[in-house]
């Protein structure tokens, strides 16, 4: 199969051979592969949890029809299948997965590229925004870096679960303008000083009930300040910066729960759990077509590099996929 390889000289695409499925995984031939901002690192050299370093491939997510089952796989998911799901070593055309991992895709005539968009933005969010957010009828939610793919599904989902203040922030103001069009109620510019006294006027003082973060970095003490006493914040990604001064005081004054939380040290049995919490909330939404995402652009495998660049200049609204065929 063709794959884009990590070398010592670069990304490169290559034949490699097709993975062999273990007992508890499935082999899927991929018709599309989403991007995510993890695989800039990985198609770097660098490291993601356990994934990284010369010979790997990059990918997070990914949709195709189902080759081979392994033999612990359960009897509902067989060969000929069409799935989407988050797995590995997705820049292929082949790729194992947990069966856990993976979910049938939700309408036959939902295209590939955009079945291959949805995992790691679904499972993510949900895990954010309801599991350990607490979102619910009425609640406060503020979803940092919400004009990404995953924070665009997050914004989506809080008002799903039928918040009544939900805050996106974006320091784009083309970006920032269509933040309300997938839920956001305010929509605030982390650059402008202003952003803390906008989201307190919001919520009458209180700051809001919880704060899916995937900025961190210098923003994170005016994060506490925009959430209220025992509001949560859930440290979901560091684009801003992984280590920032951090207002301890104000942390305690305020008795916020600051969660961290990331796939790269969860067991396949958490990750199942995740899927399967997710699926049960969301999967009627989405198959009604209340959860969506734009697609920015598509680039076939053969222009990974393209695709790769195209995320890195971070002008994107959004996903970004890749078909294979």
């Amino acid at each position: 199969m063709k794959a884009a390889i990590v070398t010592a000289e670069g990304l490169k695409l290559q034949e490699v051979p097709v993975p062999k499925p273990g007992p508890e995984q499935i082999l899927i031939k991929l018709r599309a592969i989403g991007l995510n901002r993890a695989d800039l690192g990985v198609a770097a050299g660098h490291a993601h949890g356990a994934v990284g370093g010369i010979g790997a491939i990059p990918g997070l997510e990914a949709a195709g029809e189902i080759v081979e089952c392994g033999s612990a796989v359960p009897a509902h998911l067989k060969p000929g299948m069409r799935v989407m799901g988050g797995m590995g070593a997705c820049y292929a055309e082949y790729a194992v997965a947990d069966w856990g991992r993976v979910n049938l895709v939700p309408d036959t005539n939902m295209p590939w590229e955009v079945a291959a968009t949805l995992p790691v933005a679904l499972q993510t969010m949900h895990n954010a925004v309801v599991t350990h957010g607490l979102c619910g009828p009425g609640s406060a939610i503020m979803i940092q870096g919400a004009s990404s793919g995953v924070g665009l599904m997050g914004l989506q989902i809080a008002r799903l679960m039928g918040a009544s203040v939900i805050v996106g922030s974006s320091t784009n103001p083309e970006k920032r303008a269509r933040l309300g069009e997938f839920g956001a109620t305010l929509a605030v510019d982390t650059n402008d000083p202003a952003w803390v006294k906008q989201v307190l006027d919001a919520t009458g003082g209180r700051g809001v009930d919880s704060v899916v973060d995937q900025i961190s970095g210098p923003l994170v003490s005016q994060t506490l300040a925009a959430t209220r006493i025992l509001g949560r914040i859930i440290n979901v990604g560091r684009l801003g910066g992984a280590v920032a001064d951090f207002d301890f005081d104000l942390h305690a004054a305020r008795r916020i729960s600051y969660i961290g939380v990331t796939f790269r040290t969860r067991s396949n049995e958490e990750v199942r759990e995740i899927v399967r919490l997710m699926r049960q909330d969301l999967w009627a939404a989405l198959e009604a077509g209340k959860l969506a995402l734009p697609l920015d652009r598509v680039f076939h495998l053969d222009e990974v590099h393209d695709a790769l660049a195209h995320m890195k200049a971070n002008a994107h609204f959004g996903k970004i996929a890749m078909v294979t065929g």
